[in-house]
């Protein structure tokens, strides 16, 4: 059983990965910034570790006291996206620089469009473009640094993660479709997002820390694909609005920030994930979980 270090104990994933990790016998170091997080992780029956993921001497500290890491902690503030996954990186790169030498599992994440093999193609666990132009390789990139010098990484890539609360991005295309009072996709609203349930993707993070295999990515994809347009469907039906195609131009204005994301067909494939960790996903799907969700 190991001590493990939990950057983002309180967030989303987060905490579903601490029952996950305790019911297994494990013992969870939960990092946090503020007094209210301190107390929620006390009562969840976690140890609590006082830092932030831009404080790196805090990750430091709280990757020598573990046996194991797991680094799901991310700013989802997405306007500031470039500079999160810089952040991000520095993370990876300061908590690596203490696993030197050791066989302790550290686990990073980064998105599941990092895989991508191409327009129309599935992205897959064995695919890694160091000259991908999304951001986020900028995590991978750093856990491959990190695993030159001897670390045990793997790669924990994530899709839309969701519930009946949280949806990944689809959370932010129905905030925009409140504010301007219609929902909407790009063009025929083809393009597709992989999606898994909350709970399913807090196991895989269990697994794949005891699998413990250095160099290896996984894709937490329960669904390979659900297009915007049936996401818009969902979601307009919900919120009782009318549903819109829009052309590039107006989806810049509609979507904002979102735009370059608005389009992006990023289906993705788990295959090698559930062969090699014997995951099988149970969690409702992402449009049982948007038609479960109250508005």
């Amino acid at each position: 059983m190991m001590k493990v270090f939990l950057t983002g104990a309180t967030g989303f994933i987060g905490t579903r990965i601490i029952p996950e990790l305790l019911g297994a016998g494990h013992t969870v170091l939960g990092l946090t910034r503020s007094e209210e997080g301190a107390k929620k992780l006390q009562a969840a029956g976690v140890e609590v570790h006082h830092g932030n993921i831009e404080d790196l001497d805090s990750l430091r500290k709280g990757a020598e006291k573990a046996d194991g890491v797991i680094h799901c902690a991310m700013n989802h503030d997405f306007s500031q996206f470039v500079k999160n996954c810089e952040d991000d990186k520095n993370a990876i790169l300061a908590m690596g620089d203490v696993l030197v030498g050791s066989k302790r599992p550290f686990l990073v994440t980064s998105g599941t469009g990092v895989g991508s093999n191409g327009p129309g193609k599935l992205a897959t666990e064995d695919q890694f473009d160091t000259q991908h132009p999304n951001p986020r390789i900028g995590s991978e990139l750093a856990g491959a640094a990190a695993s030159e010098k001897g670390v045990s990484v793997s790669v924990i890539r994530l899709p839309q993660v969701h519930d009946t609360v949280k949806q990944g991005l689809v959370t932010y295309t129905i905030a925009i479709a409140r504010e301007k009072g219609f929902t909407a996709y790009l063009g025929e609203g083809k393009n597709r997002w992989p999606a898994a349930h909350v709970n399913d993707v807090a196991r895989l993070y269990r697994l794949a820390l005891e699998k413990n295999v250095a160099g290896s990515r996984y894709n937490a994809v329960a669904e390979e694909g659900i297009t915007a347009k049936e996401i818009a469907e969902v979601t307009a039906k919900g919120l009782k609005q009318e549903v819109r195609s829009l052309t590039p131009e107006e989806a810049k204005d509609y979507f904002g920030w979102m735009a370059m994301f608005a389009g992006m067909d990023l289906a993705a494939s788990s295959k090698m994930t559930r062969e090699q960790l014997g995951w099988t996903p149970t969690g409702p799907g992402l449009i049982a979980d948007l038609e479960a969700m109250k508005y």
